[in-house]
C-alpha cells in the first residue's frame, strides 16, 4: 500500500477517535488491521467497479478504505442510524473523498441506483441482504460480503456463482449472477 493510503488511514483514525469519544461508533483500538481487512478483496475482485453500494456502512468499514484506493469508483454508503451517517459524511469531507455519497436511511427505502459492486460487512444473513438490495443490482452486479465462520452455510442455497476467499477469521464472499 502507498504512503498516501496510510496517511489517509491515520487521518481517518483521528477523525474516528474524535467522534468515538462522543458517539461510541466502534471499539477498535488499532485501525490498521481493519483497513487491511477492508481492502484485501481488491486482490481477487477481478474488476474495477464504477458504482459501489455499501449496505449498513456503520463506521465506514469497508467502504471508506475501498474508496481511498478505488478513486474512480462512485461509492454510495447507506446507513440508517443518524449518528453513523453523520460521521460518514464528516469523515468523507475531512478525507477529501469526493467519490463518496452518504445516504441516511435504510437501503430498501431509498431511491434505486444500479451498482457494479455491492458490499456489506457482517450486517445480516446473505439471503436477507440480497432481498433488501432489490433494485440496486442486476445479473452483472457482484456482491462482496465480509463474513465470519457461517459464510458457507449462508450461501449454499443461493442460485448464483459463488466463491469464498478465506483469510484468518474472515470469509470474503463473492456472488455473481444473483437473480
Amino acid at each position: 500500500m502507498s504512503l498516501k493510503f496510510w496517511e489517509s488511514v491515520a487521518k481517518f483514525d483521528e477523525v474516528l477517535k474524535k467522534f468515538n469519544k462522543i458517539h461510541s461508533l466502534t471499539n477498535y483500538k488499532d485501525i490498521k488491521p481493519v483497513a487491511l481487512d477492508s481492502i484485501e478483496p481488491i486482490k481477487f475482485l477481478g474488476f474495477e467497479p464504477r458504482v459501489c453500494v455499501d449496505v449498513g456502512s456503520g463506521a465506514g468499514f469497508p467502504a471508506i478504505f475501498l474508496a481511498m484506493i478505488l478513486r474512480e469508483c462512485e461509492f454510495h454508503l447507506y446507513e440508517p442510524i443518524a449518528k453513523k451517517s453523520s460521521f460518514l459524511s464528516y469523515a468523507a469531507l475531512n478525507l477529501n473523498l469526493q467519490n463518496i455519497t452518504v445516504h441516511s436511511g435504510k437501503i430498501e427505502n431509498c431511491d434505486k441506483i444500479k451498482a457494479d459492486l455491492i458490499t456489506s460487512r457482517a450486517l445480516m444473513n446473505t439471503a436477507d441482504l440480497i432481498k433488501i438490495c432489490q433494485g440496486f443490482y442486476d445479473e452483472e452486479t457482484t456482491f462482496l460480503l465480509y463474513k465470519g465462520s457461517n459464510a458457507k452455510f449462508e450461501i449454499e442455497e443461493l442460485k448464483c456463482d459463488k466463491q469464498i476467499y478465506c483469510q484468518n477469521e474472515r470469509n470474503y464472499v463473492i456472488l455473481k449472477g444473483v437473480k
